[in-house]
Protein backbone atom coordinates (compact mmCIF):
# COMPACT_ATOMS: atom_id res chain seq x y z
CA UNK A 1 0.00 0.00 0.00
CA UNK A 2 1.31 3.45 -0.87
CA UNK A 3 1.90 5.95 1.86
CA UNK A 4 1.99 9.68 1.14
CA UNK A 5 5.80 9.55 1.17
CA UNK A 6 5.95 6.92 -1.58
CA UNK A 7 5.76 7.88 -5.27
CA UNK A 8 2.41 7.17 -6.86
CA UNK A 9 2.15 3.99 -8.87
CA UNK A 10 0.40 3.78 -12.23
CA UNK A 11 -3.08 2.25 -12.02
CA UNK A 12 -2.81 -1.53 -12.29
CA UNK A 13 -4.29 -3.11 -15.38
CA UNK A 14 -4.63 0.19 -17.25
CA UNK A 15 -2.66 0.24 -20.49
CA UNK A 16 -2.49 2.84 -23.19
CA UNK A 17 -0.59 3.33 -26.42
CA UNK A 18 0.97 6.56 -27.59
CA UNK A 19 -0.64 7.82 -30.78
CA UNK A 20 0.97 9.87 -33.52
CA UNK A 21 -0.34 13.41 -33.70
CA UNK A 22 -0.42 16.24 -31.18
CA UNK A 23 1.58 15.67 -27.97
CA UNK A 24 0.06 13.53 -25.22
CA UNK A 25 -2.43 11.52 -27.22
CA UNK A 26 -3.20 8.08 -25.86
CA UNK A 27 -5.36 5.20 -27.01
CA UNK A 28 -6.88 2.96 -24.34
CA UNK A 29 -7.73 0.03 -26.58
CA UNK A 30 -9.57 -1.96 -23.89
CA UNK A 31 -12.01 0.93 -23.38
CA UNK A 32 -12.26 2.24 -26.98
CA UNK A 33 -11.03 5.57 -25.61
CA UNK A 34 -8.76 8.25 -27.03
CA UNK A 35 -7.39 10.65 -24.41
CA UNK A 36 -5.67 13.95 -25.02
CA UNK A 37 -4.05 16.15 -22.36
CA UNK A 38 -2.88 19.39 -23.95
CA UNK A 39 -0.26 21.37 -22.08
CA UNK A 40 0.61 25.04 -22.21
CA UNK A 41 -1.49 27.48 -24.19
CA UNK A 42 -4.77 26.38 -25.76
CA UNK A 43 -5.05 28.58 -28.83
CA UNK A 44 -6.61 28.46 -32.28
CA UNK A 45 -3.61 26.60 -33.68
CA UNK A 46 -3.79 23.85 -31.08
CA UNK A 47 -7.52 23.40 -31.76
CA UNK A 48 -6.84 23.15 -35.49
CA UNK A 49 -4.13 20.57 -34.86
CA UNK A 50 -6.43 18.27 -32.88
CA UNK A 51 -9.28 18.75 -35.38
CA UNK A 52 -7.06 17.65 -38.27
CA UNK A 53 -5.88 14.64 -36.32
CA UNK A 54 -9.44 13.64 -35.35
CA UNK A 55 -10.62 13.77 -38.96
CA UNK A 56 -7.76 11.45 -39.97
CA UNK A 57 -8.32 8.92 -37.18
CA UNK A 58 -12.10 8.95 -37.64
CA UNK A 59 -11.66 7.82 -41.24
CA UNK A 60 -10.27 4.56 -39.87
CA UNK A 61 -12.38 4.16 -36.74
CA UNK A 62 -15.03 6.73 -35.81
CA UNK A 63 -16.52 4.73 -32.92
CA UNK A 64 -14.27 5.57 -30.00
CA UNK A 65 -14.91 7.65 -26.92
CA UNK A 66 -12.97 10.86 -26.42
CA UNK A 67 -11.55 12.36 -23.22
CA UNK A 68 -9.87 15.77 -23.17
CA UNK A 69 -8.13 16.83 -19.97
CA UNK A 70 -7.58 20.60 -19.82
CA UNK A 71 -5.99 20.47 -16.33
CA UNK A 72 -2.44 21.14 -17.63
CA UNK A 73 -3.28 24.27 -19.58
CA UNK A 74 -1.48 27.39 -18.44
CA UNK A 75 -3.41 29.81 -20.63
CA UNK A 76 -6.45 29.86 -22.87
CA UNK A 77 -6.25 32.11 -25.91
CA UNK A 78 -9.00 30.78 -28.17
CA UNK A 79 -11.03 33.30 -30.11
CA UNK A 80 -14.79 32.85 -29.67
CA UNK A 81 -15.37 32.84 -33.44
CA UNK A 82 -12.74 30.15 -33.82
CA UNK A 83 -14.49 27.94 -31.28
CA UNK A 84 -17.76 28.35 -33.20
CA UNK A 85 -15.97 27.43 -36.43
CA UNK A 86 -14.20 24.48 -34.78
CA UNK A 87 -17.51 23.05 -33.52
CA UNK A 88 -19.23 23.56 -36.87
CA UNK A 89 -16.37 21.88 -38.72
CA UNK A 90 -16.25 18.98 -36.24
CA UNK A 91 -19.96 18.33 -36.74
CA UNK A 92 -19.60 18.48 -40.54
CA UNK A 93 -16.43 16.37 -40.71
CA UNK A 94 -17.58 13.62 -38.34
CA UNK A 95 -18.07 10.52 -40.48
CA UNK A 96 -19.68 8.21 -37.95
CA UNK A 97 -23.28 7.15 -38.20
CA UNK A 98 -23.73 6.53 -34.47
CA UNK A 99 -23.34 8.97 -31.57
CA UNK A 100 -19.97 9.10 -29.80
CA UNK A 101 -19.18 10.50 -26.38
CA UNK A 102 -16.64 13.26 -25.84
CA UNK A 103 -15.82 14.23 -22.27
CA UNK A 104 -14.01 17.49 -21.59
CA UNK A 105 -12.51 17.84 -18.11
CA UNK A 106 -11.17 20.90 -16.35
CA UNK A 107 -11.10 21.72 -12.66
CA UNK A 108 -10.42 25.41 -13.37
CA UNK A 109 -13.38 27.68 -14.10
CA UNK A 110 -12.15 29.20 -17.37
CA UNK A 111 -11.27 25.85 -18.92
CA UNK A 112 -14.54 24.40 -17.70
CA UNK A 113 -16.37 27.36 -19.23
CA UNK A 114 -14.76 26.70 -22.62
CA UNK A 115 -15.70 23.03 -22.29
CA UNK A 116 -19.32 23.92 -21.45
CA UNK A 117 -19.43 26.30 -24.41
CA UNK A 118 -18.26 23.51 -26.71
CA UNK A 119 -20.82 21.15 -25.15
CA UNK A 120 -23.57 23.63 -26.02
CA UNK A 121 -22.28 24.10 -29.57
CA UNK A 122 -22.30 20.34 -30.16
CA UNK A 123 -25.94 19.85 -29.15
CA UNK A 124 -27.99 18.14 -31.86
CA UNK A 125 -24.91 16.50 -33.42
CA UNK A 126 -23.64 12.92 -33.25
CA UNK A 127 -20.75 14.09 -31.05
CA UNK A 128 -22.20 14.02 -27.53
CA UNK A 129 -19.86 16.43 -25.75
CA UNK A 130 -20.11 16.90 -21.99
CA UNK A 131 -18.06 19.13 -19.71
CA UNK A 132 -16.97 17.93 -16.25
CA UNK A 133 -15.17 19.32 -13.22
CA UNK A 134 -15.05 15.86 -11.61
CA UNK A 135 -13.04 13.02 -13.19
CA UNK A 136 -15.12 10.32 -11.51
CA UNK A 137 -18.31 11.68 -13.07
CA UNK A 138 -16.59 11.93 -16.45
CA UNK A 139 -15.47 8.30 -16.11
CA UNK A 140 -18.98 7.20 -15.20
CA UNK A 141 -20.41 9.00 -18.24
CA UNK A 142 -17.78 7.47 -20.54
CA UNK A 143 -18.33 4.06 -18.91
CA UNK A 144 -14.64 3.56 -18.06
CA UNK A 145 -12.93 3.00 -14.70
CA UNK A 146 -12.02 6.29 -12.98
CA UNK A 147 -8.36 5.17 -12.83
CA UNK A 148 -8.17 5.34 -16.62
CA UNK A 149 -8.88 9.08 -16.65
CA UNK A 150 -5.96 9.87 -14.34
CA UNK A 151 -3.76 9.25 -17.42
CA UNK A 152 -0.97 8.08 -15.11
CA UNK A 153 -0.20 4.73 -16.71
CA UNK A 154 3.06 4.18 -18.56
CA UNK A 155 2.02 4.04 -22.23
CA UNK A 156 3.28 1.40 -24.62
CA UNK A 157 5.22 2.67 -27.63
Amino acid sequence: MNTPAEPSQPPSGVRSKILPGPPFLRHYVDYRLIAWRPEGVLDDGMLDQIAEWLVEIELESPHFKRFVDFSRLTEIAVRTNHLFEFARKRAEDFRGNEPVRASLFCDEWIGFGIARFYETLMEDTLIRARAFRDRAKAAEWLEVPATVLTLEDEPEP
